[in-house]
């Protein structure tokens, strides 16, 4: 995560910062980290990166080895539960998902704006549907190459999606990515006559993805949309079908968000 130091509250607690920083480190070391080793990654002394280390090993943030080096600890994936849990919301969101996985095939995807990103909240996943891994809940990239994204940014003004595609960036993940801020508004524009936002082959090759809105809320946190992907070729022979059961599944998902806002 690039941090800007310009945008650093005046209160900032340096310490729980550091303690952050050093998690992230031995987050994205899967074999492990030295005390050393974080120290220089994180830019830190040995010293205080030894006392940041003994005290997120004291809370089971992350675990020391026996070969003396350090991964992360079971606490994270209690707090990425906890995550998983409030970003789907009711559970009845979770068997409506995997009622529309079984029905279709494909693996479906409720997004809404966490914050400022765009972001997946739930998922449910279907046989049909390539595997893609990183789509899991918390996933927050390539909403311009993704339907999902797509189906979001088109509920912004465009004022506020050029403020959105400047800050995040327009990433080309394949050849057919859109990289420029007119082609999207020309494919989001095709998107709202159809009824259905879709990418072809745009986040990855030879995979579609298609989206609807299911809430769109005045309030941008609470506005949700569905999504599900399939191989290309599916979404090309049954594109109004798809959309149909799409519509469907967002209804009833709206009943269950509506009935239970919290």
């Amino acid at each position: 995560m690039v941090r800007d130091p310009l945008a650093e509250p005046s209160d900032l607690i340096r310490s729980v910062s550091r303690a952050l920083r050093v998690l992230e480190a031995v987050g994205r070391a899967p074999r492990g980290l030295t005390v050393k080793q974080i120290a220089r990654r994180c830019e830190l002394t040995v010293a205080t990166t030894y006392h940041l280390v003994r005290t997120l090993a004291y809370e089971g943030y992350v675990i020391r080895r026996e070969d003396g080096t350090y991964v992360v600890g079971l606490e994270i994936a209690d707090r990425y539960r906890e995550l998983v849990v409030a970003f789907r919301g009711p559970a009845a969101v979770g068997e409506t998902l995997r009622r529309a996985a079984a029905d279709t095939g494909y693996t479906h995807y409720l997004g809404r704006f966490v914050g400022t990103r765009v972001a997946v909240s739930a998922s449910a996943d279907g046989p049909r549907s390539p595997y893609q891994e990183e789509f899991a809940p918390g996933f927050d990239e390539g909403a311009h190459a993704t339907a999902m994204g797509k189906a979001l940014l088109a509920t912004l003004t465009p004022d506020q999606r050029f403020r959105y595609l400047k800050e995040w960036g327009m990433r080309q993940f394949t050849p057919a990515t859109l990289v420029s801020p007119e082609a999207l508004e020309a494919d989001l524009l095709a998107g709202d006559r159809r009824g259905m936002q879709i990418e072809v082959g745009q986040y990855r090759p030879g995979v579609a993805c298609a989206a609807v809105v299911v809430i769109p809320d005045r309030d941008l946190e609470r506005r949700v949309v569905l999504a599900c992907s399939m191989p290309a070729a599916d979404l090309m022979a049954s594109a109004r079908v798809i959309r149909s059961k799409l519509l469907s599944t967002a209804r009833g998902l709206a009943d269950v968000l509506e009935a239970d806002p919290a």
